[in-house]
């Protein structure tokens, strides 16, 4: 009788604690960022035409992105705004003197598919 009492008092707790938001709960699953298989489609349709196939860069035209330290240093967030707005020629970190068009030059990508194409330059460049 004694075991059960203490079982009843700690489910009491519990529930008591729950109700309170004092229980611990487990942590939701975080999101993916984007769709990494998407973003490769993404990128071959318009990014490789200056960063290449491999995503290694072009001479005079795109940047190796498989070992680019803007890239690691960026989160996904600052990534896909970069994306969005592209870096024209005249900005001083713009090294190859070409513009780096807004969505890569590709007016229909929406913020899904920036978001896919950054996740998939994830997985280049860990």
């Amino acid at each position: 009788m004694r075991c059960l009492s203490s079982l009843v008092s700690a489910l009491a707790l519990a529930l008591m604690l729950t109700a309170c938001g004092g229980a611990t709960q487990s942590a939701p699953t975080p999101t993916p960022f984007g769709d990494a298989v998407a973003g490769q489609a993404a990128f071959a349709s318009t990014c490789v035409a200056c960063h290449g196939p491999e995503a290694k860069g072009l001479p005079n035209l795109g940047k190796d992105l498989t070992i680019s330290e803007f890239v690691k240093t960026q989160t996904n967030d600052q990534l896909l705004a970069f994306l969005r707005v592209g870096r024209p020629a005249s900005d001083p970190q713009n090294t190859v003197g070409i513009d780096m068009p807004p969505k890569g030059g590709n007016p229909s990508f929406t913020d899904q598919d920036l978001a896919n194409i950054v996740a998939y330059l994830r997985t280049l460049n860990p």
